[in-house]
C-alpha cells in the first residue's frame, strides 16, 4: 500500500486503541497503542508494510509481556474482600432441598439463610452438610462436605439459631 495510506491506518489504529484504553477501567489496550505508534513511526520513515506489521506485533507483545504483571499488581490492587468472601470454605447445613433444575435450595451459613445451588448440579437433600465453594451474586455454590468437621457443630448451632 502507499506510504500515506499506511500512515493514516496506523494513526487511526493508535487513536482507536487510546480511546478503548480511556473508556475501560484497567490497562487493556495501551500495549497495542504502543505497537501502533511504533508501526506509525516506521510507516512515516518509509518502511515496507510487512516491517510495520512486525513492529506492531513485536512491540505490542513485548510491552504486554513485561508490563502486564506489574499493571495487574498495582492498578487493580485495591480489591476489598467482602464479608461474604469469608463464607467460602465454611461448612453449613442445607435448610431446603437444593435442586438446580427446580431453582430451589437454601442453606444457613454465618448465621444467615442463603439461597444455595449445587456446584455440580446434583440434588442435595435438606439436612445435609455442605461446604461453600463459591459465591455467585447472592447464591452460595455448595458441594457435599467430605466428612464431619469441627465447623459442622457450629453450622448446626447457627441453623438452630436462625430457625
Amino acid at each position: 500500500m502507499g506510504c500515506a495510506i499506511m500512515i493514516v491506518f496506523w494513526l487511526v489504529a493508535f487513536i482507536v486503541f487510546l480511546v478503548i484504553e480511556a473508556v475501560t477501567a484497567g490497562l487493556t489496550s495501551i500495549y497495542f497503542a504502543a505497537g501502533a505508534l511504533a508501526a506509525l513511526l516506521s510507516a512515516a520513515l518509509g518502511a515496507p508494510d510487512w516491517l510495520q506489521a512486525v513492529w506492531f506485533i513485536v512491540l505490542s507483545g513485548v510491552t504486554l509481556y513485561f508490563t502486564r504483571p506489574l499493571a495487574k499488581k498495582y492498578v487493580n490492587s485495591r480489591r476489598l474482600a467482602t464479608n461474604a468472601d469469608r463464607m467460602i470454605g465454611t461448612v453449613c447445613i442445607v435448610t431446603e432441598d437444593i435442586d438446580n433444575l427446580a431453582g430451589t435450595g437454601a442453606a444457613v451459613a454465618g448465621g444467615k439463610i442463603w439461597t444455595a445451588r449445587s456446584v455440580d448440579g446434583t440434588p442435595i437433600p435438606k439436612g445435609s452438610t455442605v461446604r461453600v465453594c463459591a459465591i455467585e451474586g447472592v447464591k452460595l455454590m455448595v458441594a457435599p462436605a467430605d466428612g464431619p468437621s469441627d465447623q459442622t457443630d457450629k453450622a448446626e448451632n447457627e441453623t438452630a439459631a436462625a430457625i
